[in-house]
């Protein structure tokens, strides 16, 4: 839901993000990847260059939410500086917007080491997964966002890199093909999904400290959007907070998306004091009512209850009667839906559960009070 924009013409540092309090990644070497650096950085940073990024934490202490997380990745990251070697390679996975891109930089904030990011539909090649680990300085923080992605092939030379920092690649073709092995500087590769389940068992098992992101309560949301107030310079009430992160289906991203659309409306109608009532008056405006459902989930709960009596009915047939993707459907809509009780994912298709059917004011078929899951 959340869109993103990026200037390709703008000269960005091919791939490298130089983060405060991190060090600064070589420039010169960063630079001998050629093309595939540009397409890292236009694959990957999109949401760096988001607005949202003013709005992140800089820090595992002013990281909010995510408790045990948190708490188990910093003292990881301590025993690895402790011993001074590189920190044991980082799955982060869970739906989209709750964090997995700041928690990477965070981790190479709090080593002081090197960052860098792309993700896996711009590795097309072995030469570009080889012109950034060859790059990389000991100890350095390597980020691949949407790692399922990966295509087979590279993540056959992604295993001996990540497991013993060793690159396997043939060179030439034929007979006179040879095989060349180089040595890599210890790594740590953090990588994001919101598939977990589409990750192949020999690369999932590679990583050491798998972390399973979960949607916010709403006091964690409501102190996020406070923070990302003070940032912005808004003046914000608690109440005016809450009822911003009540409508923020537990997902930071969409909390400081309607942060900041709350800010313009309040800044048209001349209100400098932005409370509860302001709050519900613009949020209504941008058709996201109290539960957090917007456009998109209604004409999703709709479809199933009017066109489908209730469910089964299957993601494809879904996808195709809302013109949207299938991919969207299943990372970006379902999710907050499955969790909070309106949609139920059978073997079967999806179906309405009960709270869908009262949000909806309908009454549903007596075929449907009772899923199977067979």
């Amino acid at each position: 839901m959340a869109q993103h924009g990026h200037d390709q013409g703008h000269d960005q540092d091919d791939g490298w993000v130089d983060l405060p309090g991190s060090r600064p990644a070589a420039g010169g070497q960063a630079r001998q990847s050629g093309g595939a650096s540009r397409r890292e950085t236009d694959g990957a940073r999109q949401e760096e260059d988001a607005p949202e990024a003013a709005l992140r934490p800089q820090s595992l202490a002013e990281f909010t939410g995510q408790k045990a997380s948190r708490e188990n990745l910093a003292i990881f990251i301590e025993a690895a500086r402790a011993r001074g070697e590189a920190l044991d390679h980082v799955l982060l996975h869970g739906p989209p917007g709750l964090g997995k891109t700041t928690l990477a930089q965070i981790v190479a904030r709090e080593l002081g080491v090197g960052f860098r990011a792309t993700s896996g539909p711009v590795i097309q090649r072995a030469g570009d997964l080889a012109a950034i680990l060859t790059n990389l300085q000991p100890r350095d923080v390597l980020f691949i966002d949407e790692i399922h992605r990966l295509q087979p092939a590279i993540e056959e030379i992604l295993y001996p890199a990540m497991e013993d920092f060793q690159l396997d690649l043939v060179i030439g073709e034929g007979p006179a093909a040879r095989s060349v092995r180089i040595d890599l500087a210890p790594f740590t590769l953090v990588a994001a999904t919101t598939r977990a389940g589409l990750l192949a068992t020999p690369l999932r098992d590679r990583f050491g400290i798998p972390l399973r992101l979960v949607f916010y309560t709403p006091d964690e949301l409501r102190l996020i959007v406070l923070r990302g107030a003070g940032k912005l310079g808004m003046e914000l009430t608690e109440e005016g907070a809450g009822e911003i992160a009540r409508r923020s289906r537990g997902t930071p991203r969409i909390a400081g998306r309607l942060l900041r659309r709350v800010r313009d409306f309040a800044l048209v109608a001349g209100k400098g004091r932005i409370d509860r009532q302001i709050a519900d008056a613009a949020l209504s405006r941008l058709e996201v009512d109290a539960q957090g459902l917007d456009s998109m989930d209604r004409r999703y709960l709709r479809r199933i209850a009017e066109h489908h009596h209730g469910g089964p009915v299957g993601v494809e047939t879904l996808a195709a009667a809302l013109a949207e993707a299938r991919d969207t459907l299943e990372d970006v809509v379902e999710p907050y839906l499955i969790q909070e009780g309106f949609v139920l994912r059978t073997s079967r298709g999806r179906m309405l559960g009960e709270r869908a059917w009262r949000y909806l004011g309908l009454t549903p078929p007596a075929s449907s009070t009772t899923p199977t899951l067979f």
